[in-house]
């Protein structure tokens, strides 16, 4: 597993050469690559690495999963599915609701539905996924089908503090929900760990940042398996 914790530490190193880009005149081609941003050179890194799989996140809440998600959405124009939206717009409910009213369990059998709909259809997509999809092996396995799987992680503060940010987490709405925390992380990380094929540490970085990490990191990841 590949791990990343600072953008510094990365550099794309894209060479695009005219006749890759467009059938533009010269000049016109040479001004349009020098005007790319960092970013935009990350997105032509991405599509021309790996075109057909696609980008799977993982993580506890707090994370910046769905964040990461829609920047890296933005960045290489590729579909973006996100479990937890999938699960709700099934149940008519939030998943604080869905929680409430139908339990845990039910809400798992579903997001485990959910994973199988997003099974490989020959094209990549970002997959933004909840924090306990790895609980369950079948779940695990789908993952690793439908491409990439990259483990956003950080500290436990950070963490804590993140998802803390928002009153409608469910599984943290306990006497103590740091305690109730620190035990999902526990019985996580190692499902997190034994899955991941590459793992970046947000806890330092904007999703920007996080963004460029994970499309250096996929593009040499996916080099090295040649």
């Amino acid at each position: 597993m590949i791990t990343a914790t600072s953008a510094e530490d990365f550099d794309l190193g894209i060479e695009i050469t005219v006749g890759e880009a467009v059938s533009f005149p010269y000049k016109v081609v040479k001004r349009f690559l020098n005007s790319l941003s960092f970013q935009e050179r990350a997105s032509n890194a991405y599509w021309r690495v790996n075109s057909a799989r696609s980008i799977v996140l993982i993580g506890m809440m707090g994370a910046g999963k769905s964040s990461v998600g829609r920047c890296l959405q933005r960045r290489t124009r590729l579909a973006r599915f996100d479990t937890d939206e999938i699960v709700s717009s099934k149940f008519g409910l939030s998943i604080s609701e869905i929680f409430s009213t139908h339990g845990e369990r039910r809400f798992r059998e579903v997001e485990a539905k959910a994973l199988v709909e997003l099974a490989p259809k020959g094209f990549g997509a970002i997959i933004v996924t909840g924090g306990g999809i790895v609980l369950r092996q079948e779940n695990v396995d789908l993952l690793k089908q439908l491409g990439t799987i990259v483990w956003l992680d950080a500290n436990e503060e950070t963490l804590f503090e993140r998802a803390s940010r928002r009153s409608n987490r469910p599984l943290l709405q306990t006497e103590d929900p740091r305690t109730t925390f620190s035990e999902m992380l526990r019985a996580r990380a190692p499902h997190y760990a034994k899955v991941a094929d590459i793992r970046v540490d947000t806890s330092a970085l904007t999703r920007d940042e996080i963004a460029d990490v994970i499309l250096s990191k996929v593009k040499e990841l996916v080099t090295t398996r040649k």
